[in-house]
């Protein structure tokens, strides 16, 4: 999505242009590893002004975990950048969702959802997402040459048919879904992202117009029918919205959080020998998954509502903020020896799943998943490896931080 910026904000960052950190200087370098330059200005300082090719206005990158705390829990920080003045305000009902909208709004949504978004219900998956596991593990290892892309054999289609169970969506076309999905979250040109936004949107109304036709025992149908005391219920857009963040958010960051797990064991066989030798620690391995590699790299923007000096930083009103939950996750002020993949670490202080209001609400269901895969896998694939001697490709962009493919092998 692309910055509005005015004559203003042009002249504000003119004026400010000196500290600004250009990320087109490091290429795919950045994207296939953040984590040295993270290191690099964590020890500089904990906010930094970026800039990202193909936007046309800057913003403030938290790097230190104590700060991006501060900042995801500060009320002086919105989520709804339609009242930003940065953005025109033309919202599509994907837009309407708890993640782009502030409280009382996000408060009345998340009600509303939560209601129905159960720890009950994500507990009364957990058989069939082993059954779903197992199945896909069958399928996988039945390969003759003992070889497999993961992401294609188990994160992509674990993440998303559990997803679709859940708001039972039996037919969704999941390879166009995934399309549309990959292309929000990682543009590839305004044009693109406009064009899946425009699918998805059609998608979600027609399935929506039939779950009402034809409610079930799904998320989706409950969120058509639940009421609060007052009788408020969700609006068809809101509806959609909600949709909209469950289906893409949340099967997106999932598949890139089992991915990156195993990615880290595997890099890390000594840890993988520990996980081998007591299964008890897959929760563990879990969170320092999250911590050491987050799925989620960098925070949706939060745009400051006033002037105000904070976190050594001076933000003006209407300046984008993200928080870099890879960088936040690597700050040795808060994680001994922070660039040490170790599953034995109390890792669970991270921020990957976010903080305060907008905590993810999907943080159960994806821990389950990952848990339920890593175990799964290797028990099935004693001798799983890499089988690549290729750079592995990074979804681009600063939002999902996950490998597009992830070739492995458990033959010898």
């Amino acid at each position: 999505m692309t910055f509005w910026k005015g004559r203003a904000a042009m002249e504000a960052d003119t004026a400010r242009e000196e500290t600004v950190v250009d990320l087109a200087a490091y290429g795919t370098q950045f994207v296939e590893n953040p984590y040295p330059l993270y290191a690099q200005l964590r020890a500089e300082g904990p906010v930094h002004r970026i800039r990202v090719p193909g936007q046309e206005r800057d913003f403030w990158l938290v790097v230190r975990h104590e700060e991006g705390r501060r900042i995801l829990s500060d009320t002086r920080f919105s989520k709804d950048w339609r009242a930003s003045g940065v953005w025109p305000a033309d919202a599509l009902p994907i837009n309407e969702n708890m993640l782009e909208s502030d409280p009382p709004q996000h408060t009345r949504l998340r009600s509303l959802v939560t209601r129905e978004f159960t720890a009950r219900r994500i507990e009364a998956l957990a058989p069939r997402v082993r059954e779903l596991t197992t199945e896909l593990l069958d399928a996988m290892t039945a390969a003759p040459d003992g070889r497999a892309d993961l992401v294609a054999a188990l994160s992509f289609p674990l993440s998303m048919s559990v997803m679709c169970e859940l708001l039972g969506v039996p037919d969704l076309d999941r390879e166009s879904f995934r399309q549309w999905s990959n292309e929000i979250v990682a543009s590839t040109s305004p044009e693109a992202t406009v064009q899946a936004v425009e699918s998805v949107t059609a998608y979600l109304t027609g399935l929506i117009a039939d779950k009402r036709a034809e409610p079930g025992d799904d998320l989706l149908s409950a969120l058509l029918r639940t009421t609060d005391e007052e009788g408020d219920r969700l609006s068809p857009d809101e509806v959609v919205g909600m949709a909209f963040l469950l289906l893409a958010a949340g099967h997106e960051t999932t598949v890139s959080l089992i991915s990156n797990a195993v990615l880290a064991l595997l890099r890390h066989p000594e840890q993988l020998a520990l996980l081998r030798a007591d299964a008890s620690l897959t929760g563990d391995a879990v969170e320092e998954a999250l911590r050491y590699d987050s799925p989620v790299e960098a925070t949706t923007y939060r745009f400051a509502t006033e002037n105000m000096d904070m976190c050594g930083a001076r933000f003006e009103k209407g300046d984008p903020v993200l928080v870099s939950l890879g960088s936040v996750g690597r700050d040795g002020e808060r994680f001994e020896d922070a660039d040490r993949f170790d599953i034995t670490r109390p890792a669970r202080g991270h921020l990957s799943f976010g903080h305060g209001i907008h905590f993810c609400l999907g943080a159960p269901l994806a821990r389950l998943e990952a848990g339920v895969a890593l175990r799964a896998l290797l028990e099935r694939c004693p001798e799983l490896r890499l089988d690549t001697a290729e750079p592995l490709m990074y979804v681009p962009g600063m939002l999902v931080r996950g490998v597009r493919r992830l070739p492995v092998r458990w033959t010898r």
